[in-house]
């Protein structure tokens, strides 16, 4: 059984809904799946398993937010070399070159990048965007 951890830092909660449905797809797929808000974690623990869920939602003038996530990701970027990520959040404008610029930093790293691209939701998850959030997970709790 994989173990997978699911880290996230959110502020409107679309991201942490995005995050609890790709738990929830890992889990069902029969992954142990540890969900985490970025402040309730360390590169440390963040590393203790086979898969890496990382959800951050595009800030300001997308980029990753700037006071504790991209700081944990600075210091997790260093050791993600051969281990398997996934990539997700959301936004609410812009056309997701946040998510662009953080896939390119995962695939500097030497990391395997799930589907080599991030997934990303407008705004709030509708039904629709939570279940393509639970395949995500999903299928990478079988990657």
């Amino acid at each position: 059984m994989a173990s997978m951890h699911v880290i996230f830092w959110s502020q409107t909660g679309n991201t942490e809904a995005m995050a609890s449905a790709i738990a929830e797809g890992a889990r069902g797929a029969g992954a142990a799946v540890d969900l985490k808000s970025v402040g309730d974690t360390n590169v440390s623990a963040a590393l203790d398993c086979d898969l890496l869920a990382l959800g951050c939602p595009a800030m300001g003038d997308e980029v990753l937010e700037e006071s504790e996530f991209d700081p944990f990701f600075t210091d997790l970027e260093g050791q993600l070399a051969g281990r398997k990520v996934a990539l997700f959040g959301s936004y609410g404008w812009g056309d997701g070159q946040w998510m662009r610029d953080w896939q390119d930093r995962v695939q500097k790293t030497g990391a395997a990048l799930f589907r080599g691209e991030g997934l990303i939701l407008n705004e709030t998850p509708d039904d629709d965007g939570i279940a393509k959030c639970k395949e995500f997970g999903a299928a990478f709790a079988n990657s």
